[in-house]
């Protein structure tokens, strides 16, 4: 048999992805729909188990855990901002260490302990408190110090889990596709819009099946399902493992962003030169392999320039062993253009912050509300969120077919709107949502005062669930702005030799947002719980309310600082082309 051409081998093959023999990944053999589908699954798998805890942990904590009201919101929020937090962790061991495909199992397996864990103690009734004898009396005994370390080692090794998982795989996924091949590009395309409606089926599925499982089989029912499902999805990826094609370790973006603030430091007392040409740097694809477009020299934040300052004739060779010493000036310029962003992205925590009620106390009020559909069935207080998820799925289409068409005619706008607008938009509505939240808790506690049921937190409020269902829906049709606003902005804006920055930059503001939740939720219960509770144990006493007013208050102070930064803020291909640089296709 005749060997191939050389030719017609290279053109079969990737030149930037191998396969799992460590060969040079076959076009035909490897990446495509074969090997994302697999991949789809597993993320599916992610979201069904974290939001299948997070919707309905605020009820366990306070119904069977015997927790107050602020405490289990903070342990809810607090588990979700870890989360969150540690997928900053997961990129930066896949990017330096592991690469995605070890990541995504070696933090699959280990999510798949924590939720086992967590069964586990829902299963043996002395890692939980023993039952009310009156319900809402004070003969309700709390958990002890070890059934709640039980409980946290469970949930924050899922927590640990996810961050590593959540952080690898859609970039696992895009992997699979060749950018360079122009059917492969509209297929990594459809894979994100794939990727996506996975994400929507796990959050339905974790809201209304697993919820409705967990409420009336028992909770070792619903998280022995999560864990099965965890091990199904994680044998199914691995199946795939011969047909997947894997990249080269990138190297972590948050390297870079240290080692050029320690080289401008190390030289803080050197002299800038009235020539910025004389700053050191190299061309382009110099330094470790790596591409990078070469960027025009910007006044702002001088100081950094400084790691850039050549103090040695060898240079190039003092990088090749401590970029820690001497950075190239286009480094310092992506870090420059990261550091532009952070009004934006500081400006957008607050809309997570709002997000998070939808988890805690919005879960609480309805656990106090009539939440019957006829006469029979029970609607389970953490499956009202389905307006959550139901509202994002509603907004997307509509965004699409009806806003963009609108908004292009009118504001003339190629994409219809701009990434600031629709974050705009979300910030808008999640404000909205804290005032409906606000008025509708006032309701309630006047339904709960007329029928005199404000002592007895057994008793049922005689107001429909129904009336929560606008702040869920505000919520999630600004999280389907937000979300996809947040995305676009932080890839287009993020430099090409940073783009893994672009996900932790939009998970970070996830994260603190939840965190930012529990440090005003300690605030408010540690000013107004002995005197006068806002976030009373029995919401029929509190001034919930007023927690909400505050949240809008601080949205409304928010939005202010965002307009600013929005204006203040010049996207970066306007940037480039004032400097007559052409921004390279990404």
């Amino acid at each position: 048999m005749v060997p191939p051409e050389p030719e017609s081998q290279v053109a079969k093959t990737l030149p930037d992805a191998w396969d799992h023999t460590g060969q040079p990944a076959n076009r035909s053999t490897t990446g495509g729909w074969t090997s994302a589908a697999m991949i789809l699954g597993v993320e599916a798998c992610e979201r069904l188990t974290t939001l299948g805890i997070a919707v309905n942990l605020v009820t366990y904590l306070t119904g069977t855990m015997h927790l107050g009201n602020a405490h289990a919101a903070n342990d809810v929020t607090n588990f979700m901002g870890t989360s969150f937090m540690l997928c900053l962790l997961g990129g930066f061991v896949a990017d330096t260490f592991l690469g995605r495909y070890l990541t995504i199992t070696i933090f699959t397996v280990v999510q798949a302990a924590g939720v086992t864990i967590l069964t586990i103690s829902t299963a043996i009734p002395s890692l939980q408190p023993p039952k009310c004898t009156q319900t809402g009396s004070s003969s309700c005994i709390p958990a002890t110090d070890i059934q709640l370390t039980v409980l946290y080692l469970a949930l924050y090794l899922t927590a640990l889990g996810t961050g590593g998982l959540k952080s690898s795989v859609s970039g696992f996924g895009s992997d699979q596709f060749d950018e360079s091949h122009k059917a492969e590009k509209a297929q990594m395309t459809a894979f994100f819009s794939w990727f996506f409606f996975f994400i929507s089926i796990g959050s339905l599925a974790a809201v209304t099946v697993l919820v409705y499982i967990q409420d009336n089989l028992g909770r070792r029912w619903g998280y022995g399902i999560v864990a099965s499902s965890i091990g199904v999805g994680l044998v199914v990826f691995l199946s795939g493992t011969r047909w997947y094609r894997f990249k080269k370790l990138a190297g972590s973006p948050l390297t870079q962003i240290a080692s050029v603030f320690v080289a401008a430091w190390r030289k803080r007392h050197l002299e800038l030169p009235l020539d910025p040409s004389a700053l050191f740097d190299v061309q382009i694809g110099e330094d470790d392999g790596k591409v990078k477009q070469k960027l025009p020299h910007s006044k702002q934040f001088r100081f950094l320039d400084k790691g850039a300052i050549k103090d040695s004739e060898n240079s190039s060779e003092v990088l090749k062993v401590n970029k820690w010493i001497l950075s190239t000036s286009t480094d310092v310029e992506e870090v420059k253009m990261v550091i532009t962003m952070v009004p934006i992205w500081a400006t957008t925590i607050m809309f997570w912050t709002i997000y998070a009620q939808m988890t805690t106390f919005s879960v609480s009020q309805a656990t106090t509300m009539d939440r019957h559909i006829g006469k029979s069935f029970l609607i389970p207080a953490a499956s009202l969120t389905v307006f959550f998820v139901g509202s994002i799925l509603l907004t997307v289409p509509v965004y699409d077919r009806v806003i963009i068409p609108l908004a292009k005619r009118f504001l003339k706008h190629p994409q219809g709107l701009s990434p600031l607008q629709r974050i705009g938009i979300g910030l808008v509505l999640s404000t909205l949502a804290m005032v409906s939240a606000a008025l509708t808790e006032i309701k309630r506690l006047r339904v709960a005062q007329s029928h005199g049921v404000v002592d007895d937190p057994s008793k049922v409020v005689p107001l429909s669930v129904f009336w929560l269902a606008p702040q869920f829906f505000f919520v999630g049709s600004g999280e389907a702005f937000t979300y996809i606003g947040q995305l676009d902005f932080f890839l287009r804006e993020c430099p090409k030799g940073m783009k893994t920055m672009s996900t932790g930059m939009f998970l970070s503001t996830l994260s603190l947002g939840f965190f930012f939740s529990s440090l005003l939720v300690t605030i408010v219960h540690k000013v107004t719980g002995d005197r006068d509770p806002w976030l009373a144990d029995n919401l029929n006493q509190g001034k919930l309310y007023n927690f909400y007013w505050l949240l809008t208050v601080l949205s409304v102070l928010n939005f202010g600082l965002y307009l600013i930064g929005a204006r203040w803020y010049v996207y970066r291909e306007h940037r480039l082309s004032e400097k007559s640089v052409e921004l390279e296709q990404e």
